[in-house]
């Protein structure tokens, strides 16, 4: 059959939207899936996502990962699903959405998209690295040189050293100032850097204010697709009120034929 898809991008980290409140959508072919996201011979994407019914907010957010598996949550794509939402006349201003990890509250204005995060506070520090939760697992490093740093291969290792079982996002990070930080990240899932990870630049941020490396609640990071800002409320080392903000694009819509 003949269908419908969306493409958007949040700073580069993009997405297929299929509208799936009619349940057309075959969810187990992880294969089908694959093969859509893949950038040679399908529409490409760091992922997939399934809007559809939900009996207690105005959408449900399904996310698949590029390697076709549905995956944990995806702070850009639930940026991009506002959007696309908006687009169906779902929602005015604000919205409220469930994804994996609970429920989401979001507004939006022109294509600057505000989506609130879970809390935050189980933070683990080991040497030089941070690990925590933002919907997604997440692996901080402080770097220097990000511009150079050997992202791919440095991912791949740490992967491979501490994470084999469930797998891991692994960010670095380049302090610019108090309140500014670059971040390269590389995702699994999809298992290649990205131009841009929002759950990962929340990650970020929470650490670097927990590391006190920033003494700021209001921290700019600036990703190879252009910038993110998250801000947060900090009680005692628990994260309340994250907010992640920056743009989500409409790029293109299509029909694809699948069976």
């Amino acid at each position: 059959m003949n269908v419908s898809f969306y493409k958007y991008q949040g700073t580069g980290n993009d997405f297929i939207i299929f509208d799936n409140r009619a349940l057309f959508f075959p969810k187990n072919n992880n294969l089908l899936i694959s093969n859509l996201c893949n950038r040679h011979f399908g529409i490409g994407a760091d992922g997939l996502i399934l809007l559809e019914n939900d009996e207690n907010s105005n959408f449900k957010m399904i996310y698949y990962n590029a390697d076709g598996n549905e995956s944990t949550m995806c702070g850009n794509g639930g940026r991009c699903i506002v959007a696309f939402a908006k687009k169906l006349q779902l929602f005015d201003k604000k919205t409220k959405f469930s994804a994996i990890d609970g429920m989401h509250y979001a507004g939006i204005n022109g294509n600057k998209v505000s989506l609130q995060m879970i809390n935050v506070n189980d933070i683990k520090v080991f040497g030089n690295s941070v690990f925590t939760n933002t919907g997604s697992p997440h692996h901080i490093e402080v770097v220097d040189n990000l511009e150079d740093f050997p992202v791919v291969t440095k991912g791949r290792q740490i992967i491979n050293k501490h994470y084999q079982a469930e797998g891991c996002n692994v960010n670095f990070v380049e302090q610019l100032s108090n309140e500014t930080f670059k971040v390269r990240t590389y995702e699994r899932g999809v298992e290649d850097e990205t131009l841009a990870c929002g759950t990962g630049v929340t990650a970020v941020a929470i650490a670097m204010h927990f590391n006190k490396k920033s003494s700021s609640n209001r921290i700019k990071l600036i990703v190879l697709g252009g910038s993110l800002e998250v801000q947060f409320k900090e009680h005692k080392g628990n994260y309340t009120d994250i907010i992640l903000s920056g743009p989500a694009t409409f790029v293109f819509e299509g029909k694809i034929a699948f069976s």
